[in-house]
Formats: C-alpha cells, structure tokens, sequence
C-alpha cells in the first residue's frame, strides 16, 4: 500500500517549500490534506506528482507548485471569505478551508461536485460548500468575497466575476497572455478599482467555459 504521508512530505519539501512558498498556514494545510481522497482511485499512486492531474473529461487538479504559488500570494486570512472556481474534485477547497473562515466552492459538473461535496466531508471541511452551477457566473448570492480563486487558465476573467470581489479583496487566476502564454496574475480592488499584475508565468489547462473566443475572419 502507498504511504501517502511520505509522498505528502515529499510534494511539501521538494515541491513547494523550494518554489518561494514560505507561508506556514499554507504549507500546513498542503501537509494536512490528504490529495489522494481527492483524485480517482486509478490515479492514486500518482497523487502527489510534481504535474496536473486529470480528475474527469477535460478537469485537471492544479500542479502542487502552481496551486500553492497562487494561493500566497491570494494572503488568506482567517476572517476570509474565498469563492473557490472551478473546485472540481475539491482538494482546493479543502485546502483553503484549513485557512479561511468559508469557502464556497462553484463547480459546473455534477459528478464532480457531488464528489468534492464527499470528500470534503471525509476530510472535516465544516466550513466550506460545494455549489454545482455554471461557473462562469461565479456565486453572486454569497458575494462579496474577500479572496477568489481560478482552479485552471481562463482567456479573461469575466466582468460578472471581478464584480463580486469585495473592497480590499484579492483575485488570483492564471490568463492566456500575448502568444498564448499563460500568466498567473493577482488582482486587487483598491478604493473600487481593481488592478492587476502578473506574478510568473504557467498555462495550466483551460477551465471549462472560459475558453477564448472564436475570431471570426472575413
């Protein structure tokens, strides 16, 4: 049988800690959560691995390093208010939930969100819920949210989104970029105006309905 707790040390400490990640609330509960609960069964030997992980049709988890980078620099804090996009299985969620105060997880596919609803309740995650909608709408009833997170590449982040972020609240999502190249960047609403700045580069794979648009050419 696997050990997992070895492979969950080893993603900690040669994964994230070396990839600039220094907040101990995050590495914490990366170290706490168990990722294999939240992966198929097939795929749990794999759990761990320095790479994305296919989850279902098209829905991968984030790349540990990725995921952990994006979340440091989201600050969460433990009044926070996180909407959690794209959740699918919802290991970040679950993640999240070990720092924030609520997490609302939005998740298009049923299955998917049906499974993260399991697991998050395996693992004790009292404090946070899985909604199965579109997520490109986000979750405007539980809005604003102090902190939002993006779990893969979007062409844009929609203006019906940015809008649910709270004043002072922090945005995180990684976009295509000139070139295709992909951009983690955060964004901040200050003083009602939300700005943004590009952290590194990654191109995780694209979430399910924020693809680009089609260009029509005449």
């Amino acid at each position: 049988m696997p050990d997992y707790a070895a492979a969950r040390f080893h993603m900690v400490e040669c994964q994230v800690r070396p990839n600039k990640v220094t907040d101990q609330r995050l590495v914490d509960s990366m170290m706490e959560v168990p990722r294999e609960l939240f992966v198929p069964k097939a795929a749990r030997g794999i759990a761990y691995v320095d790479d994305e992980i296919a989850i279902g049709p098209g829905r991968f988890l984030l790349e540990p390093m990725v995921f952990a980078r994006m979340l440091q620099a989201a600050e969460l804090k433990s009044t926070d208010v996180v909407l959690d996009i794209g959740c699918g299985t919802g290991y970040s969620t679950a993640v999240i939930a070990r720092i924030a105060a609520t997490v609302v997880g939005i998740e298009s596919d049923a299955a998917l969100a049906q499974q993260a609803t399991s697991a998050l309740g395996e693992v004790g995650a009292d404090n946070a819920i899985v909604i199965n909608a579109p997520t490109t709408a986000g979750y405007p009833a539980q809005a604003p949210y102090d902190v939002i997170v993006f779990n893969g590449t979007v062409a844009e982040v929609p203006a019906g989104i940015a809008d649910q972020l709270a004043e002072g609240g922090r945005m995180v999502a990684a976009v295509l970029g000139t070139r295709g190249v992909g951009e983690v960047k955060l964004f901040r609403r200050e003083g009602g105006v939300l700005s943004s700045r590009v952290l590194f580069e990654a191109k995780p794979p694209l979430l399910p309905g924020f693809e680009p648009k089609p260009v029509f050419e005449f």
